[in-house]
């Protein structure tokens, strides 16, 4: 007699899903948070920053007891006391006069420079080109301390310590180094073709270099400007150690000055150091989009 199993019913299989990727969302989270962070520290940056700033606007723009009283507090009063005795006791329109004397010649000349001798190591072939340039790059790695006393018994060996052009040129030989190497980035990659196009319409290696090569490389320019201004502006030690007569003293060495008689008189030491910065805040206002140009450009191009 047969025996009759009973069929089983056959249950489909079903296949495992593909895992999924992590969603847009998730992503676009991230990036939020990302973002968040970065504009955290920026902002927390930002404030360091401007505090200070702060600070010495309200206390040179407060009464001589409102800053006793309350030293930290911002724009609780108002007066220009602190600000008169800065600019006619503390002789601070003299030094913003040497300062000024000081700083524009030598950003001249670091600017023609600078912009002439990187197009030469750029764009000139020339026997020992390379060596000539690492040479003057050399001048970046040798600090200032090795060389400041030397320096000063040959300046006045020849005639030039406590003078103007003494300490323009002392200015001038110190930024020259970096300016030949920002420069020779900006012109390095300019495309060949246009000097080449130049040269067959007959143009001089002069006109070649004004005419066609240096208007290209204006935001370099501007940004180095800057920079030059920059540095040779806030420079103290050279003019307190090349003008010990104190006959051309800057602001820079003229605030170090005022201190040493003014320890106690805080609203007009913040006035002293208020103008003091104020040029350097106008003058970076006004080339701001330069100097952002310039930067992001030799950026990209490095």
């Amino acid at each position: 007699m047969a025996t009759t199993t009973s069929a089983l019913p056959i249950l489909p299989v079903k296949s495992p899903e593909p895992s999924r990727p992590a969603g847009p969302s998730r992503t676009f989270g991230r990036r939020r948070v990302t973002l968040a962070v970065r504009h955290l520290v920026l902002i927390m940056l930002s404030v360091t920053t401007i505090i200070p700033v702060l600070l010495v606007v309200s206390t040179s723009l407060k009464t001589e007891s409102d800053v006793k009283v309350n030293p930290f507090g911002l724009f609780t009063s108002f007066s220009w006391s602190s600000v008169r005795a800065a600019w006619f006791d503390g002789h601070f329109s003299d030094y913003l006069l040497n300062s000024f004397l000081l700083s524009v010649p030598s950003t001249v000349l670091i600017l023609v420079i600078s912009t002439m001798a990187g197009y030469t190591f750029a764009r000139l072939p020339f026997p020992g080109r390379s060596v000539l340039f690492y040479l003057v790059v050399l001048g970046l790695l040798v600090p200032f301390f090795t060389y400041m006393i030397p320096l000063y018994f040959q300046l006045r060996s020849m005639g030039l310590l406590d003078t103007l052009p003494g300490v323009i040129l002392v200015l001038t030989s110190t930024g020259i180094s970096f300016g030949t190497f920002f420069m020779r980035a900006f012109f390095s990659d300019l495309p060949e073709e246009l000097e080449q196009a130049a040269r067959i319409d007959g143009c001089s290696e002069w006109r070649i270099f004004t005419r066609v090569m240096l208007p290209l490389v204006t935001s370099g320019i501007g940004a180095l400007a800057v920079f030059t201004f920059l540095s040779t502006w806030n420079n103290f030690l050279v003019p307190l150690l090349y003008l010990p007569g104190g006959s051309f003293r800057p602001l820079t060495a003229g605030l170090y000055n005022f201190m040493g008689g003014r320890s106690i008189d805080i609203g007009p030491l913040a006035a002293g150091t208020l103008i003091t910065i104020v040029p350097v805040i106008i003058l970076f206002v006004v080339l701001q989009k330069q100097v952002t140009a310039g930067f992001i450009s030799g950026a990209v191009k490095g």
